[in-house]
C-alpha cells in the first residue's frame, strides 16, 4: 500500500497539515474518543482519506516506537537534492541558514537536529548520502512535525556541496573540540552553513578542510563533549540569537 509510515500525533498532525495529499490510511487505538481524535478524524473524512479504529497490536505490528495510538500510512515522498538546494537559495529573500550533519546515523539524533533546525529557523538540513540516518519513521516522530517542514537534502560529495556553497557566498563554520576560539567568539550572522559532526568522531577531515572557520563548545564540567543533538541546539540558537540581534 505504502512505502512509508509515520506515527506520533505531532508528527501525523505535519503531514495533514503541510502534505495531506500523501495520506493513504490513518490507523488510531482503540479507546479514544476526545477532542483531538474528533478533530483529526474529521478532517481526515472532509479530504476523502481512510481510517480505523484498531486495537493497539495492529500498531505495534506496523511499526516499531512509541505510536501514542495513531499510525498513519504515506504514498512514497520526493528526495530532496542539491538541483532543490540551490534553486531554493536562490530564491531567498533573507540570508541563508544551513544544518549540516556530517556522519550522524542515529535516528533520534537527526530527528532531534531537525526539530531544532525547525525552531531556529533553519532552511534545510543537508547530509550525506552515506554514512547518515535517512528520514525514517523514527526520525519523523522525534523531529515532532519538523521533518515536514524542513527539507532534508541528501548530496552525494558532501565536500564538493561544501565548495558550492562557498562559492555561492555562504561562509561554513564547523564545530570541533580542538578549535581556538568559543562559538560564542564566531560572527554567525550573515549567510551561515553550520557543520557539525558525528558523535565522537566529529568531523571527516576532508569536511573539516572544507571549513573556513572552527569553532568549539565551552565545557565547564568533567566531561569532554555532548551529544550532536544537544551541541546542535546550542550552536543553532547562538546563530539565532546573534541573527535577530
Amino acid at each position: 500500500m505504502s512505502n512509508e509510515f509515520v506515527f506520533g500525533w505531532h508528527a501525523v498532525e505535519s503531514v495533514l497539515r503541510r502534505e495531506p495529499e500523501r495520506l493513504q490510511q490513518v490507523w488510531i487505538q482503540t479507546g479514544r474518543q476526545d477532542k483531538r481524535v474528533r478533530a483529526i478524524t474529521g478532517e481526515l473524512e472532509s479530504l476523502g482519506v481512510a481510517w480505523e479504529v484498531v486495537h493497539r497490536r495492529e500498531l505495534d505490528k506496523r511499526v516499531s516506537g512509541v505510536h501514542q495510538g495513531i499510525v498513519a500510512a504515506l504514498s512514497e515522498s520526493r528526495e530532496w537534492g542539491e538541483d532543490d538546494l540551490y534553486a531554493m537559495l536562490n530564491g531567498s529573500r533573507r540570508p541563508p541558514f544551513l544544518l549540516v550533519l556530517d556522519g550522524v546515523t542515529d535516528p533520534h539524533n537527526l530527528g532531534a537536529c531537525l526539530r531544532t533546525a525547525d525552531a531556529a529557523g533553519v532552511q534545510a538540513v543537508i547530509v550525506p548520502r552515506d554514512k547518515s540516518a535517512s528520514l525514517t519513521p523514527t526520525v519523523r516522530k522525534v523531529a515532532c512535525g519538523a521533518a515536514e517542514a524542513v527539507p532534508l537534502i541528501r548530496v552525494t560529495n558532501l565536500a564538493r556541496c561544501l565548495r558550492e556553497l562557498q562559492g555561492l557566498g555562504l561562509w561554513v563554520v564547523g564545530a570541533a573540540g580542538e578549535a581556538e576560539d568559543t562559538v560564542y567568539q564566531a560572527d554567525l550572522t550573515g549567510p551561515l552553513a553550520l557543520v557539525m559532526g558525528a558523535e565522537g568522531k566529529g568531523m571527516r577531515r576532508l569536511t573539516r578542510e572544507h571549513c573556513d572557520r572552527l569553532v568549539r563548545l565551552p565545557m565547564q564540567g568533567t566531561v569532554g563533549s555532548l551529544n550532536v543533538s544537544v551541541a546542535t541546539g546550542v550552536c543553532l540558537y547562538e546563530a539565532m540569537r546573534q541573527r535577530l540581534a
